[in-house]
């Protein structure tokens, strides 16, 4: 098994989000692999916890990778964290993204689960895709 591609995963996940136009229209810059300090935007998007196993074969090393994204809001209701999520999703389902380090497999859509946060206005929906890499 290789951990070593996680790194060049998430920097090729954060600019494939970073670059989407439509997604921009709803967050601006606010994507983030942590989730921010002191004043929080209004609504972001955060790259969050990752699970990796074991996907190698004959032919070298490689990984699945699951891991989620979040898109967290101060609105209200979910339409427009439904928005965001939704291109969140058409940004990377089969997205042909370039690692620096070893290639991607595949990239799929797992699950997503919407939640109120707490007793506010807060609204979160995490978006759980599957990544498998190889290290060729």
């Amino acid at each position: 098994m290789s951990y070593a591609l996680s790194s060049s995963l998430q920097a090729a996940v954060y600019q494939r989000l970073a670059a989407d136009t439509d997604l921009a229209a709803i967050v601006g810059s606010d994507i983030f692999d942590a989730i921010p300090t002191g004043a929080v935007p209004a609504i972001y998007v955060a790259l969050g916890p990752e699970k990796v196993r074991d996907a190698s074969d004959g032919l070298g090393g490689g990984a699945w990778h699951e891991f989620t994204i979040s898109v967290v809001t101060e609105s209200a209701g979910f339409t427009q964290a439904k928005e965001a999520a939704g291109l969140v999703s058409d940004a990377l389902v089969d997205a042909d993204l370039t690692l620096t380090r070893g290639k991607l497999v595949g990239l799929r859509f797992r699950r997503a689960k919407a939640a109120r946060v707490g007793t506010g206005d807060t609204r979160r929906i995490d978006l759980t895709f599957r990544a498998r890499v190889s290290d060729e």
